[in-house]
């Protein structure tokens, strides 16, 4: 075992497995939620990031590169100024969901390199301009630009040309669970040398000015190279520094002058270091200040070109008398060598090094993506931020029938700048990758998310924050067992106790779907958007005119996959605990109902071979929305083979199901099993084989879903044919388009029209994976359609897992897919093996669109490379 895997044993006997101090601060506080006491719920408008740097946070802290406890009392972080830019760089910048062509999107250059998951070892790397920060530049264009336009991005605006830059480096070496070493290298890529100053800063989240009870932490000066953080809670933490220009110690309050018009109490506000460095206000103050809430050194630097500073720090919970003595540099090097160790044994199945970088970065990503996320409802709902007043209408607006929830955990984010808090069903695909590094943690995340001060007392689970009762798939109980077979697979022990524990949860959420999205008790079942944002000739989520009602085929099978997956979760627990066995039968049974329903009730279309959305009115015939996309290809999902041997052993189980089995087929009932003729598997699914191969045929064209870099959301054959329908005099129209969305809905900020998103993907090629471990060589299909060549199910699996990774590859040339327009920068050297793992892909070259750390569902690329490598 590595060092990493003992310190994860340790951690995996820990009732919450984390590590104190993590990557846990987010990249983006303001235009937040949580944030939001307007008077019209208009979260990007009341915390603009204009306000960030003079504004007081209530849910939480943001900086760059940055680090806090696991309740995010004390924050470290690092901040910069190359002279000319009117704000201190102290956070990632970028557009609220107004100021850009497609929403929201991070304007900057940063990049997770490493990180292990006790967060023994991290890296983080930022690219900082040296000519001044084109925040106009990047607001004017991207709001002058329409929605049929590309975004223009950090690289347009011509401040990286020439490499006119300095890397930025931050490396976290941990010495023991509380003590951290710090090290920042500043490297000058440009060939003249430039000045910049470096803050690294040390402050407390301001908790006591929502809470008059809660006693002021301090951070008071020691001597030249170190002060003293004391907390009532986390305790005295030193925090130790080389020898600085400065020392400045100031609060971390808001400066009310600014933000409302009001006079400051003092001088001492959040903002009083940007003021002295850009303005040179008040340093005196600063530098005489004993005590304090936020509090940073000061290294002023010209790097000659080329050249490289380095500046170490040091936060402990020790007095040191020699914090940088003998050996200090070495605990980098070892830690760092730890890493690989760990990553030796984890990706050891992989020779290749090309992806086993990608993998690295992958996993680098998903850890960094931890953050502390605080938030209680209710108290947000009846409270003041201390700026506007309290505002009766949130008693009957957003969320406020979710006052249960209160929330304080450090949780597994999609992307901490674009989406910086949780998202139901991303974070059951992240769980995924991260079974890979952390089952334990995977394993937290997922009953985390349907513990009480999160799930509602009915059974419905949290979407995401802008709308708590949104409804996302059902695909927690997919991911319990994806996560339980992954630990399984790797020890050789399946964890039953967490199947139970979330196999009880689920139970609850199972009947909040059956009770509210199935309304005439059909097996057909509602949903809305479904998290497919714009997937929808019109918005699934919205009230259709007159007396229609949407029933929808993603929504009826993504049931019949979470039956499925109930009733393998039931059976898998049963071998081991027979009480369970009459679980299996009931999920088993209404799994079959599903199927029934999504086969015989109208939502197969014989002449096109494919499921479709229907719309229905009382007396009339359901009216299919011929719309090729992912909605009609959910039927593929729920897929499950028992084996003889689990049937010989629960004889209850089996006996209820051939009973099922012979009522069923004796009245001419569907049926939706398939035996092999050696009678030792038993194939479940919701198609039957016919449908399979016609499904897969539409599937595996590269004139519909099959792209180069994967399955397209929605198939290309809407570009020449797009689809349109009249409702109450109001036309819906809908067409194949395969970059960034040009539709508002959901912010506009991403798109399901086109594009190749990696969580769909994962799943469509686990499902086929398991088509093909029950078929064989008894089914072959064309691949890709057309082509003649013939494939079995599980070489398909495989040739899709290929078409994803190489968005990720270099090519011969240097190029990467994902880069697009922007490889001239990527193949500059030193950016070379840099990769980022966008929110999706473009459906025909496969550029990098939306979030551009969304890892996230993204990092499932590292666990389609090691599947790819069992093989």
């Amino acid at each position: 075992m590595s060092a990493e895997h003992q310190r994860l044993t340790v951690n995996a006997s820990k009732k919450i497995p984390l590590e104190q101090w993590g990557p846990y601060l987010s990249e983006r506080q303001w235009g937040t939620v949580r944030e939001d006491y307007s008077q019209h719920s208009d979260a990007w408008g009341y915390f603009p990031f204009d306000h960030a740097h003079c504004r007081a946070y209530l849910w939480g802290e943001d900086g760059l590169a940055g680090i806090s406890d696991f309740f995010q009392n004390l924050c470290f972080a690092v901040a910069l100024w190359n002279g000319k830019d009117r704000i201190l760089k102290e956070r990632l910048f970028g557009l609220g969901n107004y100021q850009g062509n497609h929403g929201e999107d991070v304007k900057e250059l940063y990049y997770y390199l490493d990180n292990l998951p006790t967060h023994y070892y991290m890296e983080y790397l930022y690219k900082y301009p040296q000519q001044a920060f084109p925040y106009d530049q990047l607001i004017e264009e991207n709001r002058r630009r329409s929605r049929l336009e590309p975004e223009f991005e950090i690289l347009d605006t011509g401040v990286f040309n020439n490499n006119q830059y300095f890397d930025v480096l931050v490396t976290y070496a941990k010495e023991s669970a509380k003590d951290i070493c710090i090290k920042i290298d500043i490297t000058n890529r440009y060939h003249e040398g430039a000045d910049i100053t470096v803050l690294p800063m040390l402050w407390f989240y301001n908790r006591w000015q929502a809470d008059d009870s809660e006693k002021k932490p301090v951070i008071t000066r020691r001597d030249a190279h170190s002060v003293k953080a004391s907390h009532p809670r986390l305790g005295g933490y030193y925090f130790y520094y080389e020898p600085p220009t400065d020392g400045w110690m100031t609060d971390n309050e808001t400066n009310f002058e600014i933000v409302a018009g009001r006079p400051n109490h003092s001088i001492f506000t959040k903002d009083a270091f940007h003021n002295a460095v850009i303005r040179k206000e008040h340093i005196e103050a600063l530098q005489q200040k004993k005590s304090g809430t936020r509090f940073a050194p000061v290294y002023n630097y010209h790097i000659e070109g080329g050249g490289k500073r380095t500046i170490y720090c040091r936060l402990s919970n020790k007095s040191l008398e020699s914090p940088f003595g003998v050996g200090f540099t070495d605990k980098f090097t070892k830690r760092k060598q730890e890493a690989d160790d760990y990553y030796n044994v984890l990706l050891g199945n992989n020779p290749n090094p090309v992806t086993r970088n990608i993998q690295r970065q992958a996993l680098a990503g998903l850890l960094w993506n931890k953050q502390f996320y605080h938030f209680d409802v209710e108290k947000w709902l009846t409270s003041s931020d201390g700026i506007s007043p309290v505002n009766p209408g949130k008693l009957t607006g957003r969320n406020h029938d979710w006052k249960h929830l209160k929330n304080q955990d450090i949780i597994s984010m999609p992307d901490k700048w674009e989406y910086p808090w949780y998202a139901a069903w991303d974070l059951a695909f992240q769980c995924i990758p991260m079974a890979m590094v952390d089952p334990t943690f995977a394993k937290h995340q997922l009953t985390l998310i349907m513990r009480e001060w999160y799930m509602k007392p009915d059974g419905q689970i949290p979407a995401y924050e802008w709308n708590f009762s949104d409804v996302n798939p059902p695909v927690q109980a997919w991911a319990a067992l994806q996560v339980y077979r992954i630990e399984k697979s790797n020890t050789g022990k399946g964890d039953i106790a967490f199947l139970k524990r979330v196999f009880q949860k689920l139970i609850v959420n199972f009947t909040w779907w059956i009770n509210r999205k199935d309304p005439n008790g059909n097996n057909m079942f509602e949903g809305g958007f479904l998290g497919l944002d714009n997937i929808g000739v019109f918005n699934r989520s919205s009230v259709i005119p007159g007396a229609m009602q949407l029933e929808q085929a993603d929504g009826t099978s993504w049931m019949g996959m979470y039956a499925l997956n109930m009733m393998e979760i039931a059976l898998e627990i049963a071998m081991k605990d027979d009480s369970f066995e009459d679980a299996a039968t009931r999920f088993f049974e209404h799994f079959v109902l599903i199927a029934e329903a999504l086969n015989e009730q109208g939502m197969w279309n014989a002449e096109d071979k494919f499921f479709y959305d229907t719309l229905s009115l009382s007396g009339a015939t359901p009216l299919h929305l011929r719309v090729y996309s992912i909605v009609g290809l959910t039927s593929l999902f729920a897929v499950s083979i028992i084996e003889k041997k689990t049937l010989d052993k629960l004889s209850d189980f089996k006996k209820r199901i051939s009973w099922f089995e012979n009522y069923r087929l004796k009245n001419g009932r569907f049926w939706p099993n398939e035996e092999k003729k050696e009678g030792d598997q038993i194939l479940l699914s919701l198609v039957p084989r016919d449908k399979l191969v016609q499904l897969l045929q539409r599937l595996l064209d590269e004139a519909q879903f099959l792209s180069d870099g994967g399955i397209r959301a929605l198939s290309k054959y809407h570009e020449n044919h797009p689809f349109s329908i009249q409702i109450d005099g109001t036309n819906y129209h809908i067409q194949y388009d395969p970059g960034d969305s040009t539709s508002d809905f959901y912010g506009g900020n991403s798109n399901w029209r086109g594009p190749v998103w990696m969580p769909i993907n994962y799943i469509i090629i686990s499902s086929i994976r398991r088509f093909g471990d029950f078929y064989g060589n008894e089914l072959m299909v064309e691949y890709p359609t057309g082509s003649g060549v013939q494939l079995n199910l599980n070489q398909v699996a495989d040739a899709l897992t290929a078409r994803l990774v190489q968005l990720f590859e270099n090519s011969g040339e240097g190029n990467r897919a994902i880069y697009g327009n922007y490889n001239w920068f990527y193949k500059q050297p030193g950016n070379e093996e840099l990769v980022l793992f966008y929110e999706y892909f473009h459906g025909d070259n496969g550029s990098g669109l939306g979030a551009s750390h969304q890892t996230g569902w993204t990092a499932l690329v590292a666990s389609l490379i090691k599947e790819l490598n069992k093989q």
